[in-house]
């Protein structure tokens, strides 16, 4: 699934908010390394700065997984339409979400479509990060290697580097999320994996401000086929129909980020909004069914091309839309 505006916007602000100006990522810097003492001082824009050598923080892992009232080939064109839905609410002026390629791949014996998105956040975030971030450092690079039923995302950002990371990997499963270890870790490293079980119906996992009453799985049916509305036990009842399409998006997200004194609180906030967002992305999925559920991957294509077309005349042309946080200092 495509990262979200929200998502971005939400991080720097976290980090406007704490007014951490003196904080600053390994890859902001000018300065080379010295060593004295056995300790590496670098020197940024605050002054001296000191990291111990040899450390080396694990990444963070988590598996989410979302069970949903369809099957796995439907899922593919759901998705799709949803993700290019989402896009056109966050480009404008000069800002949102440019998509540089979409186009199919083959490397390896994988064979798949590859997207390369670039998400501007320059107007969207608060001054104070305007301030203090580097020229082009407001622009995350995102690139998707989709080999339907596997699906994998990573972004990244060029001043960064090697400091920040996110990487999900998505194996889409005809079941209601009982596999173990699908994505075949290596037993060590599974045992650090926390699972996460996200319920589409369950109001309580939903942000107040977040909620709408037409994307509410518990309230919403859908006319084309009938699913809906799901009530609390609506798993359990579709376990006791063979034939009723169901399936499960097991991710898993992997969380780099190396930033002074603030590693590990970024990259709890970061998996708090992942799902977040996997839980919003997949109410609206669900409750747009009728506007995809008849679509085919030839309607998919052609409407991601328009798609396409149209980020790039809104962004170029049109208002700046969507999430934002730049009036917070």
């Amino acid at each position: 699934m495509s990262f979200t505006y929200q998502y971005f916007v939400q991080f720097f602000t976290l980090v406007a908010n704490q007014k951490l100006c003196h904080l600053i990522p390994y890859s902001w810097y000018s300065a080379s390394p010295a060593v004295w003492g056995g300790i590496t001082w670098l020197v940024t824009s605050a002054g001296l700065r000191a990291a111990v050598t040899g450390v080396k923080k694990m990444v963070l892992i988590k598996e989410y997984r979302v069970v949903l009232p369809c099957s796995v080939e439907e899922y593919q064109v759901g998705q799709l339409f949803s993700v290019a839905e989402a896009s056109k609410n966050e480009t404008g002026g000069g800002e949102g979400i440019e998509v540089l390629k979409n186009e199919p791949y083959e490397k390896e014996g994988e064979k798949g479509q590859y997207t390369h998105k670039i998400y501007h956040l320059k107007s969207k975030v608060p001054g104070f990060v305007k301030m203090i971030a580097p020229e082009g450092a407001l622009v995350f690079h995102e690139k998707a290697w989709n080999a339907y039923p596997y699906c994998r995302t990573i972004v990244t950002n060029e001043y960064m580097k090697d400091d920040f990371m996110i990487k999900i990997e998505t194996w889409h499963k005809p079941d209601t999320g009982s596999l173990e270890n699908v994505h075949d870790l290596d037993p060590t490293t599974w045992k650090t994996v926390e699972v996460v079980h996200i319920d589409i119906a369950d109001r309580s996992q939903v942000e107040p401000g977040d909620y709408k009453q037409d994307e509410d799985p518990a309230i919403f049916q859908s006319e084309k086929t009938g699913r809906g509305p799901l009530g609390p036990d609506w798993k359990k009842e579709l376990l006791a129909k063979p034939d009723a399409p169901r399936m499960c998006a097991y991710k898993l997200v992997t969380v780099k980020f190396k930033w002074w004194g603030l590693q590990t609180k970024i990259e709890n906030f970061i998996h708090k909004q992942e799902k977040r967002i996997f839980t919003n992305f997949h109410r609206q999925l669900f409750c747009w069914i009728d506007n995809w559920v008849e679509l085919t991957m030839e309607d998919i294509r052609r409407m991601e091309a328009e798609t396409q077309r149209e980020l790039e005349e809104l962004r170029k042309t049109g208002q700046v839309r969507g999430t934002s946080a730049a009036h917070e200092q």
